[in-house]
């Protein structure tokens, strides 16, 4: 195809994808679909040397939506040029040293995936907000940001200033959405978008935004830095990022980058970069401007988590507990450098709710080590079918029942459910036997006809020494295997046992709690959601195990095998008896360690702040967790006082 010609698929290919991104709130591709098309009509322009009239590169945002009244804003909004590598990061760089003649000092902040919103305060009173539009002007959203909670209607500044920031959706308001909705929201970007973007304000209300502060546009005040901006902001009572820092140079802004990008799938709302801006406002206005961008700031873009593909069948999957999954199979698509061919879709409800068809286009994400999910429907495509309501379980041929959203298989000899169910028993955080691995519970299944943990612990050398892939030494290997892990405690049992809703952390914290199964097996409703983390729903399932007496006599037959549950060690220590929170980011210690920490020393963490904690850890966007303390009067420390109070340089009680 000759340039000219790509040229102009891709201009009109970028226009209707931004019209139904900017105007519509209806994306068909995700933001890094988009980049990479834009990236190369950006560079055939360079190459050829000129470009067409109605191309993006020449456009800020999209036009404003005639339904609102158009708002002009006092002074343009601009977008941000973008980079992705290192490389790229330094060039920007040098050109900024090359256009000051000096080492100037950055700023450096999240770029949050929302919608940019501009807000006129006159005389101390929020008079107008709009939206960002085709950066001159844009929708006039007064009504619709008057909902948001953390919006100031009064500041005590009395000029005239504009406010800019991001409208957001928190990933716990989309998720608390969501289970109410009728019709789930994709994505939290979309969320906040069609909020703000809508003509009624109560729908606005309904989905709990809020707005981060980032920026001044006209202002009669001077400000010298966008650090002074920062600062006024948060004195005014706007919301702002807490990780806004100050920096030199391309390697600490590097630096900066990559630390962010690791916590990004702990915060609570969408980041899709880093912002680096030169801080001083004189300098700035010495660099200049592009027709789009401002030369003094760019956008470190971080790989996509979410990119767009085809959904080309449902298969349904029997897990140990007989639930029937539906697992989608994809179209091949690189999401941040790994290949997914394969996406959940939690259940037959969640499908309908989406809307999910065999043949659509489907938005996918996925964050960090957690299975990619579909998150709704990029496109409707001619032909596309239903996914079908398995009558039968896939693997065993039984009937399915539902219960609530879910599927389950009602045969008692369904292998799938077995050969799960005999590796998850054996698996590193349960029982952790060596050398036991799924491939190995499914050759016991087949050949031995195993059907129960009871079997595995009960396992002998003879039993299994004529089996293929085995032999004299390594029968050895696998019984000297399950005899050592015969004693273990009482966490890893529980976990091991697989009742519906315990994962590690919570098996931790009911033996800790109730210390033998004894006691488990009889605790109340009242005791069982006492215990923190644990809800009416899990309380109900850990009472249903031992409701029947079915519970109690497997365990039984675990220690008639020779299985012994010895009592976990206390440990004692600066925290013996207390009950920790963190939240939010801290500088030196991973979350895992600093969990670590507390336990070795005698504390228990806690997933949530109540009137029984004792003390909250606080690092980077504490967030909600941090506001209910200080609302509870739970006494709060830094990382820093918490190495302290390891070291035993200051009191763990008092102030």
């Amino acid at each position: 195809m000759k340039p000219y010609d790509r040229m102009k698929e891709l201009v009109e290919l970028l226009n209707k994808y931004a019209a139904l991104y900017y105007e519509e709130d209806a994306p068909t591709v995700s933001d890094a679909e988009y980049d990479a098309l834009y990236d190369e009509l950006r560079a055939l322009e360079e190459s050829e040397g000129y470009s067409l009239k109605n191309s993006p590169t020449h456009r800020v945002g999209g036009a404003p939506q005639k339904k609102f009244e158009q708002s002009r804003h006092l002074l343009r909004l601009y977008s941000l040029d973008k980079c992705k590598t290192e490389g790229e990061l330094a060039d920007w760089h040098d050109r900024i040293l090359k256009a000051v003649g000096r080492e100037p000092e950055l700023t450096a902040e999240y770029k949050f995936d929302g919608l940019t919103l501009n807000i006129l305060y006159e005389n101390g009173e929020m008079v107008k907000a709009a939206t960002r539009g085709d950066g001159v002007t844009g929708e006039e959203v007064t009504a619709q940001v008057r909902t948001i909670e953390g919006v100031p209607r009064r500041i005590s500044y009395k000029g005239r200033i504009e406010v800019q920031g991001e409208g957001i959706m928190k990933l716990s308001a989309l998720a608390a959405y969501n289970l109410s909705s009728a019709e789930p929201l994709k994505n939290a970007r979309n969320g906040a978008a069609g909020a703000i973007r809508n003509l009624d304000p109560a729908v606005t209300a309904s989905r709990h935004l809020t707005f981060m502060a980032y920026n001044i546009g006209y202002s009669d005040r001077h400000f010298a830095s966008q650090s002074e901006m920062h600062d006024f902001l948060k004195e005014e009572g706007f919301e702002t990022e807490s990780d806004f820092t100050l920096l030199k140079g391309v390697d600490e802004a590097f630096a900066f980058a990559k630390k962010v990008e690791e916590l990004r799938p702990s915060l609570d709302f969408l980041i899709d970069g880093v912002v680096f801006k030169v801080n001083d406002t004189a300098l700035r206005d010495e660099i200049g401007y592009t027709e789009k961008f401002p030369k003094w700031a760019i956008a470190y873009k971080f790989k996509a988590d979410e990119m767009t593909t085809v959904l080309r069948d449902v298969v349904w999957q029997v897990s140990r507990s007989a639930k029937l999954n539906p697992l989608a199979i994809l179209d091949p698509v690189d999401i941040g450098g790994v290949t997914v061919r394969r996406a959940t879709l939690n259940n037959y409800g969640d499908i309908l709710k989406k809307k999910v068809r065999i043949g659509d286009r489907v938005f996918i994400r996925r964050s960090n080590d957690v299975i990619p999910e579909i998150t709704g429907v990029a496109e409707e495509v001619p032909g596309a079918r239903d996914v079908e309501k398995p009558s039968v379980c896939p693997a065993c041929g039984a009937p399915v029942k539902e219960e609530g959203a879910f599927l389950y298989c009602t045969g008692e000899h369904c292998a799938p459910q077995i050969v799960s169910y005999l590796d998850h028993f054996a698996s590193k955080d349960a029982m952790d036997i060596e050398g036991f691995s799924e491939k190995t519970a499914e050759q016991f299944y087949n050949e031995l006809h195993m059907t129960s943990p009871v079997q595995l612990m009960s396992l002998k050398k003879e039993d299994i020494a004529d089996l293929d892939r085995f032999g004299d030494k390594k029968a050895e290997n696998l019984i000297a295997a399950v005899n050592a892990a015969k004693t273990t405690t009482m966490d890893r049992l529980l976990f091991a046992l697989g009742i519906d809703g315990i994962g590690k952390k919570t098996a931790k914290d009911l033996a800790a709690r109730f210390r033998t199964f004894d006691a488990l097996a009889r605790a109340s409703r009242e005791e069982l959601t006492s215990v923190d983390g644990i809800g009416g729903v899990l309380a109900d399932n850990i009472i249903a195990y031992f409701a029947d007496g079915s519970g109690e006599k497997f365990l039984s037959e675990l220690y008639a095998a020779g299985v012994t549950v010895r009592e976990a060690e206390k440990k004692t220590g600066v925290f013996t008896g207390m009950r920790l929170v963190l939240t939010g980011s801290l500088p030196t210690y991973k979350r895992g360690e600093a969990t670590a920490l507390i336990e070795e020393n005698g504390g228990e963490v806690a997933s949530s702040v109540s009137k029984t904690v004792d003390l909250v850890v606080a690092g980077e966007d504490a967030g909600s967790k941090l506001d209910k303390a200080k609302k509870l009067g739970v006494r709060v420390i830094d990382e820093a006082t918490f190495v302290a109070m390891l070291k035993g340089e200051t009191p763990v009680t008092g102030e």
